[in-house]
């Protein structure tokens, strides 16, 4: 996609001012970096690393048993969801695939959804098509949306808006910080503390350098945020689960509410049933490689017999672990922690292990 075709964030004149090198993500030009992958993944670690995340996509979802409609299509117990919480989730294809990976919020008299930005137009068109006529799912789109995440976050939050040291993981909440009207959750794609802030576009600007002003906090792009998921075990749509992909085979299994899983009501539902009964073929695994180098995406995957084994969907250099990390599907037989395996590398073999996820422990604030 030509430059010019690009889409920009709200933060786009903040981001150059900064420094940011920007690239194209998901059809947006987005900050990839500021001072450099490492030092702003080790920063979210240690203290609090402020992320623009406005391309991905906010919709309304409210009409009566708005709750009940939306769990045609998805595996969460979305009616038991209760006001003021948010839940992870997935939107299922009639096939049994994902066709993205979400959140969802009860606010009250209305559910907010939060949705992958290459995936936002098709999640709202799939959606839509299994919605009754008293039901209206509505894109905000043009909204912001901050992350500040790291284990200084909710402290810095507080200097703010005191009353955010009490939200727990997963809490969301209508307030106004410093002065403007947001949609808070305390949540993130890290393994860290933190929180994604929803407010209007035109705000934006003032809210993320009223959280950068505080010494604590540091701008991270999206080189960053990929390597701290990545350590924190947490699948990317379009790299680790897809339409081709199911819960089970992903690991996703507990994205399945308990009350989803008597009747596996879903679209899909009979589908994913099967394999759960069954067992998957393959499962996303978590990989450890000998030596530095990162085995990325794409790299196919040998057993000790030199069989074909699988595949990584996503690898990087780990600077938390210091150390090479990746996710990949595997045959179920070479799935188990201990597995070795044999990954091609710039022309030589080299040893893989299957290792528990996550890399790094989780931290949110339960």
């Amino acid at each position: 996609m030509a430059e010019s075709a690009l889409l920009t964030v709200p933060l786009d004149a903040l981001h150059r001012s900064l420094g940011a090198r920007m690239v194209d993500f998901a059809g947006y030009d987005m900050p990839v970096q500021y001072e450099g992958i490492i030092a702003e993944h080790l920063h979210c670690r240690a203290q609090a690393a402020l992320f623009d995340v406005s391309h991905m996509g906010q919709a309304v979802l409210e009409g009566p048993d708005a709750a009940a409609a939306l769990e045609r299509v998805v595996t969460g117990d979305i009616r038991g969801l209760k006001p003021g919480r948010q839940r992870y989730t997935l939107l299922m294809n009639a096939q049994g695939g994902i066709v993205d990976d979400l959140m969802v919020a009860n606010l009250g008299d209305r559910l907010l959804l939060v949705l992958n930005a290459g995936r936002k137009n098709v999640d709202v068109a799939h959606i839509r098509a299994h919605l009754p006529a008293t039901v209206s799912l509505t894109p905000q789109f043009d909204r912001a949306l901050l992350a500040l995440q790291g284990p200084e976050a909710g402290a810095v939050m507080a200097t703010l808006a005191p009353e955010v040291a009490a939200m727990r993981f997963m809490e969301a909440r209508e307030m106004a910080l410093s002065g403007i009207s947001v949609t808070i959750t305390r949540s993130g794609y890290t393994g860290e503390d933190g929180f994604e802030i929803g407010l209007p576009a035109a705000e934006a600007e003032g809210l993320a350098r009223a959280l950068l002003a505080d010494a604590r906090v540091k701008p991270a792009g999206l080189g960053a945020r990929d390597s701290l998921r990545l350590e924190a075990g947490l699948p990317l749509y379009g790299n680790d689960i897809d339409e081709t992909r199911d819960p089970i085979a992903a690991g996703l299994g507990f994205a399945i509410g308990k009350t989803r899983k008597m009747g596996w009501d879903f679209l899909g539902g009979d589908a994913v049933r099967a394999v759960h009964d069954a067992g998957p073929r393959e499962r996303l695994v978590g990989l450890r490689a000998e030596g530095r180098a990162p085995v990325r995406a794409g790299a196919e995957l040998r057993d000790a017999a030199g069989q074909p084994a699988g595949r990584v969907t996503s690898g990087t250099f780990g600077p938390s672990v210091n150390g090479p990390v990746a996710l990949g599907y595997v045959r179920a037989d070479c799935a188990g922690d201990g597995s070795t395996l044999i990954a091609g590398l710039r022309g030589r073999d080299i040893g893989i292990t299957v290792v528990p996820l996550p890399f790094v422990p989780h931290r949110y604030h339960r």
